[in-house]
């Protein structure tokens, strides 16, 4: 009997060991594969093949969103004079990694191509400064700073409780606050970040030119025209067909659903 649960219990383990290979071989071919497709698509690009690498980047995006896929879409439509769809990549991208300056260069070079150049509202500096401040991290970066925060508070605190001199003591103590309060921000700006992944209302004009409505209808007198590549804030979905957009410049006005396509 006993030999018997030993050879149940060591058959038992190579199951085990079995399975777990398995799926580690398994999840390693999937990156190997992956690795070797974002490969090839960078091959392709790098030897002036953008359609091929287009393909490739957009089969890799299926598989889960990423900043430098979304880049490299973007450079490849650049290339191949497809601005609209190079912003709308570049957009994408800039949502993932805001403070990225390569990102936000392509974008400005791509919209300097596109028609419609309006100037945006003016807003208050500060207003300005704070929205530059939270742009500065993805929420991943800020959620990381927030822990280094937290261990340094938690260092400083202990610093204060148990240090002997009077002057480790005060550092420990004042220290602790002013990281305490960072550790707070930083939350906040990853919340804030977190937001603007969940919440997507930007969208660009895909269409060469759209007639902007006063109302939701097709019969709706026309406000303006805007024209592809015009970056856009959704600010009411409710009505089915329609959207209603607010532009840079502050004018607001509703237009088809197919006409935009959300970042």
């Amino acid at each position: 009997m006993v030999r018997k649960f030993d050879r149940n219990k060591t058959a038992l383990k190579r199951g085990i060991a079995i399975v777990v290979t398995t799926l580690i071989t398994f999840h390693l071919s999937l990156f190997t594969c992956q690795a070797a497709t974002k490969a090839e698509a960078d091959s392709a690009y790098a030897n002036g093949n953008y359609q091929k690498a287009i393909a490739a980047y957009t089969d890799l995006l299926k598989e889960g969103q990423s900043t430098d896929i979304y880049y490299n879409l973007g450079n490849a439509y650049y290339r191949m004079e497809e601005t609209t769809k190079a912003i709308l990549a570049y957009e994408r991208a800039l949502r993932l990694s805001p403070g990225d300056a390569d990102i936000r260069f392509n974008l400005q070079l791509a919209r300097t191509k596109t028609i419609d150049k309006m100037v945006p509202q003016s807003e208050f500096f500060v207003v300005t400064w704070y929205r530059s401040l939270v742009n500065q991290y993805s929420v991943d970066g800020w959620a990381c700073a927030s822990l280094v925060m937290l261990a340094l508070t938690i260092i400083l605190v202990l610093l204060y409780l148990f240090a002997t001199p009077i002057w480790l003591r005060k550092a420990g103590f004042f220290g602790g606050l002013l990281t305490l309060l960072f550790f707070l921000l930083a939350n906040l700006f990853a919340w804030q970040q977190k937001q603007t992944l969940t919440h997507r209302d930007g969208a660009i004009i895909i269409q060469s030119a759209v007639p902007v409505k006063s109302t939701p209808t097709a019969n709706g007198t026309d406000l303006f025209i805007l024209h592809e590549g015009t970056k856009v804030v959704i600010t009411d979905d409710t009505m089915d067909g329609w959207r209603e957009v607010r532009m840079p410049d502050g004018k607001v006005g509703w237009v088809e659903t197919a006409q935009i396509e959300v970042i």
